[in-house]
């Protein structure tokens, strides 16, 4: 089959074990980041298959349907850069692996990662240091400090268990059923969502960007946190209302941020607040980006390529093409 492999940046899978899994196909990787609709029908003209790199690139209708050839698409996680009825109506399966039970641990060290650049001011540091001064303010400990999680899933409760080794008191605030499962991993739940808010020096996002979470942390939820505490999102930035997050911090409430995540990526705009800020260190959405993650996940997404070639494909979250 003729597979295209959009936005691999560093060409990193050919160098990977987990490629040798598409040996016999006709394989084209791109390495730049293209949206233009005009521009990605022209490359992927031929193309059978269509691997994704998580949500790089969106894979809407326009495109969908210039491309008469394109039977699957296989990526791994949430799609809601992809018009899965589109797909279907144009016969397209796609292949989503949802990793059940499948730490993630290259999300999780990053969310501790920036969690301690931010309380100990490392960016800055270095930066004075690089410029002649030597040494530029007082930074933050974080043991002892009360650390929340908002959302106990795969990497919330990574996240949680770095938090108790370094000697946080850790608070929980999800849904029912993730309460449950971190009270029987032995951690606190928040009394409430504005005790949460209220109480954490160090508050992590982990929850999942779907329609009802959209805009789920409001301006008044931040307004409710100190002055010192430091909001971490390497979530995704939909799960903050738009424009809060840079009004609190000008508003010194909370006190700093550590994202990976923005509204609009990739982000090139050096001029964006959350890059010109003071109070926040930023990364750009290297949450998952590591070697090993990589041959993790495109194990599963070159797996779901090999189930389709044998007539069975897995994973599918359109299951209605299959009949057509």
């Amino acid at each position: 089959m003729k597979i295209s492999i959009l936005d691999d940046y560093f060409d990193t899978l050919r160098t990977l074990p987990c490629f040798a899994m598409l040996a016999g196909h006709e394989v084209t990787v791109w390495n730049d980041h293209v949206q233009d609709t005009d521009a990605l029908a022209a490359r992927l003209a031929e193309a059978e298959v269509l691997v994704l790199f998580r949500e790089r690139t969106k894979i809407l209708a326009p495109l969908l349907e210039r491309l008469p050839k394109l039977r699957l698409i296989s990526q791994r996680s949430v799609y809601p850069h992809i018009d899965i009825d589109a797909c279907t109506r144009q016969g397209v399966v796609v292949s989503s692996s949802q990793h059940p039970g499948t730490p993630c641990y290259a999300a999780a060290e990053l969310t501790w990662a920036l969690a301690l650049a931010t309380a100990r001011q490392l960016p800055q540091q270095m930066a004075a240091l690089q410029a002649g001064r030597w040494q530029m303010g007082v930074g933050s400990t974080l043991g002892g400090k009360t650390l929340g999680i908002y959302g106990y899933g795969r990497i919330g409760a990574a996240v949680a268990g770095y938090g108790r080794a370094f000697g946080m008191r850790v608070v929980i605030w999800s849904g029912a059923e993730s309460r449950a499962r971190a009270l029987a991993d032995g951690y606190e739940i928040a009394a409430s969502r504005e005790d949460f808010f209220a109480s954490a020096d160090v508050l992590s996002l982990h929850v999942r960007l779907y329609p009802a979470t959209r805009g789920m942390v409001t301006a008044e939820d931040l307004a409710r946190m100190k002055p010192t505490a430091i909001l971490i999102n390497t979530s995704r930035a939909g799960l903050i209302a738009p424009g809060a997050l840079v009004a609190a911090l000008r508003a010194g409430r909370p006190g700093g941020a550590g994202v990976d995540v923005f509204d609009s990526e990739p982000l090139t705009d050096v001029t964006d607040p959350l890059l010109t800020l003071p109070t926040v260190v930023a990364t750009p959405h290297i949450g998952y980006v590591t070697r090993d993650e990589y041959e993790l996940q495109f194990q599963e997404i070159f797996g779901q390529i090999q189930a389709y070639a044998a007539g069975k494909p897995e994973n599918v979250v359109n299951p209605a093409v299959l009949i057509r």
